[in-house]
């Protein structure tokens, strides 16, 4: 922390990808243990913590919000374990028609991507930064570029509209160090934006 503004830190443990490309979830425990140690420090340097795709884990640990993808706890099944004023954010893939009926259920941002190839996981889309075009032009939801977003490939998907890039590997695998890789994505965002 520190490197420079961070606006979120999800949690996503997965296990390794099996039948059908299907990743496997990390066994619950694992992931309390990860959200005990990390939601602390996310919180005391005011970067909301959510939770990928379980919401039921997210009420429990007091988790700032959560993120579900299509195949995860429907929208509207995170907003009652949660209750009103925690985050939800929705994946929505390359799909207009998700992203508005995510905005209209009442989803806190929207998630368009895979936006370039990533090894996070498969993609079962791809985004074209014309998306995030069309969707900042008429909506005020936020919406977020994921996928294979790098410090060098992240300016045009800014300067089509994302309001924020979830980025794994752009930052933790960057070659200066994630808080290089922090202090450069804010340049791009403040640049950009």
């Amino acid at each position: 922390m520190g490197a420079g503004d961070v606006a979120c830190y999800q949690l996503r443990l997965k296990g390794p990808v099996g039948e059908n490309d299907i990743e496997a979830p990390a066994p619950d425990d694992a992931v309390r243990r990860a959200a005990e140690r990390l939601l602390p420090v996310t919180q005391a340097n005011d970067v909301a913590f959510l939770m990928n795709d379980r919401p039921d884990l997210a009420a429990e640990l007091g988790c700032d919000g959560v993120h579900v993808g299509q195949d995860d706890a429907s929208y509207a099944e995170a907003r009652r374990l949660l209750g009103p004023d925690r985050i939800v954010g929705v994946t929505c893939h390359d799909s207009r028609h998700l992203a508005m009926e995510a905005a209209d259920a009442g989803a806190d941002y929207v998630a368009f991507g895979a936006f370039y190839p990533t090894g996070t996981k498969t993609p079962k889309s791809r985004a074209r930064p014309d998306l995030l075009e069309w969707w900042s032009g008429i909506m005020e939801v936020p919406c977020v570029a994921i996928g294979g977003i790098t410090v060098d490939n992240a300016a045009p998907l800014v300067a089509a509209g994302a309001d924020f890039l979830a980025v794994s590997a752009g930052v933790w695998a960057h070659p200066d160090g994630p808080a290089a890789a922090v202090a450069a994505f804010g340049g791009v965002m403040t640049q950009t934006g």
